[in-house]
C-alpha cells in the first residue's frame, strides 16, 4: 500500500466536502439575499424600531443594520456546523457500514477493524483535523475576530499535518489511525469483466 493511493483517497473523499461546502455556500447566499430583499418586513422592522427609539433615529438605525449582520452571521455558522456535522457522518458511516470511504473504495483500501466505535472516533479524528477547525478559523474571521482567526488556521494546518505526515512513515498509520486503533490496509480490485472472462475461457 503506497502512501500515493492513501492521497487520493483523501482527495476523492475531500472533493466531495467541497461539493458539499458549495451547495451549503450557494443556500447561505441565498438566504442572506432573502433577508436583504424581504422590503416589507425590513420596512415594518424598522419603523417599529423607530417607533420606539424615542427620536434617537441613528441608534435606531444602527441597531437594525447590527441585527441584520448578526443574522447573517448566523446563517453562515449554520452553513459551516451542517458542513463539520456532514463530514463526520459521512466517515462514521462509511467506516462503520462499509469499512471503507468512497475514495478509499475507488483506491482499494479498507479501514480495519471495522466496529462501529472504532469508527466513530476515527471520523471525529478525522473531522477535526480536515475540517472542523478550519471551519472555527472561517467562523471567526467573518465575525471580524482577524488575530484570533489567523491563530487558528495555523493550528489547523499544524494539525492537519500532524494527521497526515505520518502516512507517509513505515507504518503508514495516521493520527487519526493511531487514536482509534484502526489502520489501513490494501485490497484486491478486482475486475468484474476479467473475471468472467477468466472463468469462461
Amino acid at each position: 500500500m503506497s502512501a500515493f493511493r492513501r492521497a487520493a483517497a483523501w482527495c476523492v473523499d475531500f472533493a466531495l466536502v467541497v461539493a458539499l461546502a458549495s451547495g451549503l455556500a450557494v443556500l447561505t447566499f441565498q438566504r442572506i439575499s432573502a433577508l436583504v430583499t424581504d422590503v416589507p418586513a425590513l420596512a415594518a422592522r424598522g419603523g417599529f424600531d423607530l417607533l420606539t427609539s424615542r427620536g434617537d433615529v441613528l441608534g435606531a438605525s444602527e441597531e437594525f443594520g447590527l441585527s441584520l449582520w448578526d443574522k447573517s452571521v448566523l446563517y453562515v455558522e449554520q452553513a459551516f456546523a451542517l458542513l463539520v456535522l456532514a463530514a463526520f457522518l459521512y466517515q462514521w458511516a462509511c467506516l462503520a457500514l462499509a469499512g471503507r470511504t468512497v475514495g478509499k473504495g475507488l483506491t482499494g483500501l479498507k479501514v480495519t477493524p471495522r466496529a462501529s466505535g472504532r469508527a466513530a472516533v476515527r471520523a471525529a479524528v478525522t473531522t477535526v483535523a480536515d475540517v472542523a477547525v478550519f471551519a472555527v478559523a472561517c467562523v471567526l474571521l467573518v465575525e471580524g475576530r482577524f488575530v484570533l482567526s489567523l491563530l487558528v488556521w495555523a493550528c489547523a494546518v499544524v494539525l492537519f499535518l500532524f494527521n497526515a505526515l505520518p502516512v507517509l512513515g513505515p507504518a503508514r498509520r495516521s493520527l487519526a489511525d493511531r487514536v482509534a486503533g484502526t489502520a489501513v490496509t490494501g485490497v484486491r480490485l478486482s475486475m468484474p469483466g476479467a473475471m468472467h472472462r477468466v472463468r469462461t475461457s
